[in-house]
C-alpha cells in the first residue's frame, strides 16, 4: 500500500501486489476501489494531470469522469 497522491480534493492509494488504486473524493466523502484495467486508466489519467500545472478544477473534472463509481462511504481511522 503507498499514498501516492493527496490534496483537499482527491485521495489516491496504490496496491501495486493487486494491481489496484483506491480513490476518494474528499468533497462527498466517497471512494472507490478499481481494479486492472480501470486503475491503469485511472493511473495514466492523473499522472498526466498532475504533469501539468493543474488547479483544483482540473482534479474535480477528472473525479467526475468516474463519478457514477464513487459509491462506498469514506471512514476514517
Amino acid at each position: 500500500m503507498m499514498i501516492v497522491f493527496d490534496n483537499p480534493v482527491l485521495h489516491v492509494v496504490d496496491y501495486p501486489a493487486q494491481d489496484a488504486v483506491e480513490v476518494i473524493d474528499k468533497r462527498v466523502s466517497k471512494g472507490v476501489l478499481m481494479r486492472d484495467g480501470a486503475a491503469d486508466r485511472f493511473r495514466a489519467e492523473l499522472k498526466a494531470l498532475v504533469s501539468g500545472d493543474p488547479d483544483m478544477d482540473a482534479f474535480g473534472d477528472l473525479l467526475e469522469e468516474y463519478g457514477s463509481l464513487f459509491n462506498q462511504p469514506a471512514i476514517y481511522h
